[in-house]
């Protein structure tokens, strides 16, 4: 093995140089200590290490003069018995998280990894554990994640909460990126934008953010963007110049200008130039709204040509058109962009035909929002409009796009899930939540006929208030989630788990009120698996359900686990539907309110969000891989119907990603046996007891850019 040379590229005269070379020399002290002793005694070294580490970090030149020690650090074990040790399985969706904590040993050794697969990319260090390709791709999807800290200096809130540590991030990705080049990033930095933006997210801001990097680079003559060139103009296009009239971006006022001189046959060009690109992405231009807000004023007709209605969304808007002209003037602005498309598919989706939904709507125009609702939406948002206009373009997101609601890094998977439903199946009853939760700062639901206030509850899942939602989940999910907390108190002392009782009340009727789980709660031992999968393709399985589809969408839980199929946590999603794709094998369509549905769950269960049949903000499994990671759902008693009968190695091969994943530590003596007879009372009726230990202070864990919450790792 050999070590890179480049040590410094600070002036060996300089002071600095000097002072950089002192702390250089303790670090290989400090290293060859924790080197030599014993496997008790590391930890007790390794703060001195990681201390002095972080001090050359914040030097100029630290970032190579750590990179040339990265075999140093392997041998001398700063990684050993931590997540870093295996590099292999490293998620590059985790990193944003760990570079912004307030913990130093976080920051520090998150970048001495980074640093060390870099030695590792550039051939200059050989692991036995990883690749240098893999490196190479692991560090550019890290700099993609991260692009912001390469052109944008600490904000408020990281000064806050890292101090003077909020430079080292920056000084990491400017070494990181002058050693593996910009071309590489831009090019990972644009994949994963259309990843995301395929599942059509409601929250955009962080990929706006993305692409506003995308357009520095562009900007800046030093930076080769190589072959990505032409795939940043298109994004960069779409959101700051999409059609003639404002594609150099000429900024908000001067387009209004020009909007006035312009006639029908040129207003006609811009409509239709903005509405494909809104289409196409998913993103929406300041100045698309700008001249949506004209065409209000000025020129209605030409209206259908801006949000790029079909013949459903045409009708919609004729029919409901004062509607229409009041919501634009009241909730379309630049800085409130997107819900231009949430409007264009809340027509296209024809949901106000629905009798209440029209009602509701103007309500919802003339909501008077209370001061905490306010101040909400304002510390969240900022003052560039007001905080009914914000909310109204939150409303109309999720009526448009109910499948992109984000939970955000908060262990609110039930509240997001909730909503996603009500916005998918009873918009009526969402805007009545939005109206009790922004008007009264209270909400009231009825568990098993006995009112439940959200102001009366205790507490709910979430330790904080969550900020990093969209509007509307802003206002209503604290509510929510203190409510489902309460019903889990009131189901303390039952039989079984839980969300038997709480999902089919908390979500809707349309909940199933048969309940299937396959794990024993109070062990946390899988139980009866053969007779719960029968079960759940009786149930799902167009083949063996009598071809029904599913009507409603219904709650289900999964056993999260990361890309070494290890187990991460519960977590609540919904079923949606079950069909063939496009190659003819049946998949489970859902919605994931974890921010990003794709996700590599390991043993080759890689969730799709684009490519197999999947509509906008679904997730998608093969059947047999869905049922694998399913260990709760629902079901109509009135419809179940004979258990499945499901080919002997179909069973087997779900039995076998169970027992290679979650179901390691979970398998009961004998392994996963065939069921007995009468085992389908067993597996859907009958769990053992344990209380809902709700008001326990949660454990957390990182997953794929999202916190997962749970009160028992070995139990659900």
């Amino acid at each position: 093995m050999t070590t890179a040379n480049n040590t410094s590229s600070t002036n060996a005269s300089s002071p600095e140089a000097v002072k950089l070379d002192g702390l250089v020399e303790k670090l290989d002290e400090a290293l060859r200590l924790l080197e030599q002793a014993p496997a008790f005694n590391k930890v007790a070294r390794l703060p001195r290490v990681l201390d002095t580490a972080r001090r050359v970090l914040l030097k100029d030149g630290g970032c190579a003069a750590i990179e040339a020690r990265a075999e140093a650090l392997e041998n001398a074990g700063v990684f050993e018995g931590s997540d870093w040790a295996t590099p292999q399985y490293l998620l590059p969706a985790l990193t944003p998280q760990a570079l912004k904590s307030a913990d130093a040993n976080v920051v520090v050794i998150e970048a001495l990894s980074e640093l060390r697969l870099l030695a590792v990319a550039k051939h200059d260090v050989i692991h036995a554990e990883t690749s240098a390709e893999h490196a190479h791709h692991y560090l550019t999807q890290v700099m993609a994640l991260n692009l912001s800290l390469l052109f944008t200096p600490p904000t408020e809130a990281e000064r806050e909460v890292q101090g003077r540590l909020a430079q080292l991030p920056r000084y990491l990705f400017k070494h990181l990126a002058a050693r593996i080049g910009y071309e590489h990033i831009i090019d990972t930095l644009i994949e994963e934008i259309w990843r995301i933006l395929q599942q059509r997210p409601q929250q955009v801001d962080a990929i706006k953010q993305m692409v506003t990097q995308i357009a520095l680079c562009q900007a800046d003559s030093t930076i080769d963007l190589g072959s990505s060139g032409q795939g940043a103009a298109r994004l960069v296009s779409a959101l700051f110049g999409p059609t003639q009239a404002c594609q150099e971006d000429p900024g908000i006022e001067v387009y209004r200008q020009r909007l006035e001189r312009l006639d029908y046959t040129a207003l006609q060009a811009e409509a239709t130039g903005f509405a494909r690109a809104m289409h196409d992405t998913g993103l929406v231009s300041p100045y698309h709204a700008v001249l949506l807000r004209h065409l209000v004023e000025e020129n209605t007709s030409l209206i259908v040509e801006a949000l790029g209605l079909s013949s459903t969304g045409r009708d919609c808007l004729l029919c409901y058109r004062e509607l229409v002209l009041a919501l634009v003037r009241t909730g379309v602005y630049p800085a409130t962009a997107q819900a231009v498309y949430g409007l264009a598919l809340t027509l296209e989706r024809g949901i106000l035909y629905q009798p209440p939904v029209a009602p509701a709507i103007w309500r919802q125009l003339g909501l008077s929002l209370s001061e905490w609702s306010q101040w909400r939406l304002t510390l969240a948002y900022g003052d560039a409009v007001s905080p009914r206009a914000r909310l109204l373009e939150g409303v109309l997101c999720m009526l448009g796009l109910p499948l992109g609601i984000g939970q955000g890094n908060n262990p609110t998977c039930q509240s997001a899930r909730a909503l996603s439903m009500w916005a998918y199946n009873d918009p009526d009853y969402l805007l009545q939540m939005v109206a009790w939760a922004a008007r009264d700062d209270e909400i009231i639901m009825h568990f098993e006929g006995q009112p439940i206030s959200s102001m009366a509850s205790l507490s709910g899942v979430a330790t904080t208030l969550p900020i990093d939602l969209d509007p509307v989940s802003l206002i209503v999910v604290p509510h929510l989630d203190r409510i489902y907390a309460e019903m889990g108190r009131r189901c303390v002392g039952r039989e079984g788990d839980p969300h038997r009782w709480i999902n089919p009340e908390f979500h809707g009727w349309w909940s199933g009120r048969g309940f299937c789980i396959n794990v024993d709660v109070a062990t946390g031992k899988l139980i009866d698996v053969e007779a719960f999968l029968r079960h759940f393709y009786a149930s799902y399985h167009p083949f063996y359900n009598g071809n029904q589809p599913l009507i409603h969408p219904q709650p289900a839980g999964i056993a999260v686990t990361n890309g070494a199929g290890r187990f991460i946590g519960w977590h609540a999603i919904s079923v949606l539907r079950a069909a063939l794709d496009p190659n003819e094998q049946m998949r489970v369509y859902f919605y994931n309110p974890n921010n990003d549905s794709g996700q590599d769950w390991g043993d080759g269960v890689v969730v799709s969000t684009a490519g197999n049949g999947e509509r906008f903000g679904e997730a998608s499994l093969p059947f047999e891989q869905f049922a694998s990671r399913l260990y709760i759902y629902h079901y109509d008693t009135l419809e179940y119907g004979e258990l499945a009968t499901v080919r002997e190695d179909e069973l087997e091969r779900i039995k076998g990603y169970i027992a290679r994943s979650w179901g390691a530590e979970r398998l009961p003596a004998g392994g996963l046996q065939a069921a007995a007879p009468g085992a389908y009372s067993r597996a859907c009726k009958s769990p053992a007891a344990r209380s809902f230990a709700l008001d326990a202070q949660p454990k957390q864990r990182f997953y794929d850019g999202c916190l997962i919450y749970f009160t028992n790792a070995d139990t659900p």
